[in-house]
């Protein structure tokens, strides 16, 4: 399976950001992608397939991954 190509890609960051603390997402052909916004695009990108995507939104929504539960 080819990499997708995401230079062309429209991130997205949610609204809820703040300075030094973003994420962004991108889709493109069925992969999401994942990079940090202080690295300006220059920074690796983590990949998912849409499964696990929706996946982890699953486990985000139902408080799996808050920081008190992390901390455990």
């Amino acid at each position: 399976m080819d990499k997708p190509d995401f230079s062309t890609a429209k991130w997205r960051k949610s609204t809820g950001s703040g300075d030094g603390g973003c994420v962004e997402i991108a889709y493109v052909g069925g992969t999401i992608g994942v990079r940090d916004t202080k690295d300006n695009g220059t920074g690796p990108i983590l990949m998912f397939n849409e499964r696990e995507w929706t996946a982890f939104l699953s486990g985000a929504r139902g408080g799996e991954f808050n920081l008190d539960t992390l901390a455990d």
